[in-house]
């Protein structure tokens, strides 16, 4: 016998007592902080780089993913309603718990906050920061799109290919298999982050400035262009949008990626 679905039916709740609860999403997106910290750790030790450097590199981290996804959310997706009520708007896009994350938003809030920390720690190079801190961004991005299949969100379009996956937690849209989008940029950041990794690990500070960078803007959002055609749109403007917002915002990244890592390769031909 085929199988032509798989039904997932898993609760986005991992335990919850009282008002209190732990959800499947907040826990991957931490352990893919917490990973990366130890990632990060070793790259300084091994560089010689200031180990007491790595708790204000990590807040600025956290802060730049969080406040940049939430801002670019709501800049990108909800920008219509700014005018309704703009004191609601900003409350609503600031104040926790945050219903809604956007991935370039997260990329430019890294870059910013990268640029500030360099800023205040002048030794560091930036493009520096940039080609290690993409690492763990691949390796973190791997962990919270898992999470969004784990609440059933973010899915793809209806599909009649046997991995068609059934998601009975998602009452937003039509309940018939769709695919797996989640997990297709999963797979894609696991990837990355292996080849990210390998390339650091090879060259480490010989590593043209700026090529992992440049690879990883080019790979997740070039991917990301190609599996907004499999999933359904987020917001309903979209539905009369040749391309997606999605797509849109990915183009001006994947061009970005581009001009750094062809700058780097000018800069430092690799042998």
């Amino acid at each position: 016998m085929l199988i032509n679905q798989i039904v997932w039916d898993v609760s986005p709740t991992i335990v919850k007592i009282g008002t209190f609860e732990i959800r499947w999403y907040g826990l991957l997106f931490a352990m893919g902080f917490l990973i990366g910290f130890q990632i990060i750790a070793r790259v300084f030790k091994f560089e010689n780089r200031d180990e007491k450097d790595l708790d204000k590199l990590l807040l600025t981290m956290i802060l730049s993913i969080v406040l940049g996804a939430r801002i670019g959310h709501y800049v990108f997706y909800e920008g219509g309603h700014f005018m309704d009520n703009p004191l609601a708007f900003l409350w609503d896009m600031l104040v926790p718990p945050y219903s809604g994350l956007a991935s370039h938003g997260a990329a430019f809030g890294v870059l910013i906050g990268l640029i500030i920390f360099k800023k205040r720690n002048p030794s560091y190079d930036y493009l520096w920061l940039t080609d290690r801190m993409v690492i763990v961004s691949a390796l973190g991005g791997a962990f919270i799109r898992f999470g969004n299949f784990m609440n059933s969100e973010i899915v793809g379009k209806a599909t009649d290919k046997p991995w068609g996956v059934l998601f009975k937690q998602n009452f937003e849209f039509e309940q018939v298999p769709r695919h797996p989008a989640q997990l297709y940029e999963s797979i894609s950041c696991l990837v990355l982050f292996v080849i990210l990794f390998f390339l650091y690990e090879r060259w480490k500070a010989k590593t043209p400035r700026g090529l992992l960078t440049g690879i990883f803007f080019v790979w997740i959002f070039g991917l990301r262009f190609f599996y907004e055609f499999l999933k359904e749109n987020q917001e309903k403007f979209e539905d009369t949008m040749a391309l997606n917002m999605g797509q849109i915002l990915s183009i001006p990244v994947i061009l970005f990626g581009i001009l750094v890592m062809v700058r780097a390769l000018k800069e430092k031909p690799i042998a």
